[in-house]
């Protein structure tokens, strides 16, 4: 499985997927719509990990962009704030998988993943 995660708080994300690449999960990482985008066109992903609130573009627009580029994947958002607004508006998207609260549980966050893809 190979999982881009796209959140504004490099630490997290750099650490997220280094977590993932320790239980045989390949992870990609980065921070904005740029450097996602610089990642996509280099390999093929089965899953995007996406923040719903991001610096410059909201999760949800950033999982647009993606979903325009690769119709087929899967998207698992990730959230800090929890609100049930960012909940809905998740949940109503197509190819949303699930919705997660920061700080995941990695064992949690392995089994969504795996479930997404399957």
């Amino acid at each position: 499985m190979r999982v881009l995660l796209v959140d504004d708080e490099q630490e997290l994300v750099a650490t997220l997927a280094e977590r993932l690449e320790m239980r045989g999960i390949e992870a990609a990482w980065a921070v904005d719509w740029p450097g996602a985008q610089a990642l996509l066109q280099k390999q093929d992903f089965d899953i995007a990990l996406l923040d719903v609130r991001l610096a410059e573009l909201n999760g949800l627009e950033l999982k647009r962009r993606i979903e325009a580029l690769y119709p087929q994947m899967k998207f698992i958002f990730l959230t800090g704030h929890g609100s049930e607004d960012d909940f809905n508006a998740c949940s109503a998207e197509k190819g949303c998988t699930d919705y997660l609260i920061k700080p995941v549980q990695i064992d949690i966050l392995i089994q969504k993943l795996q479930e997404s893809v399957q």
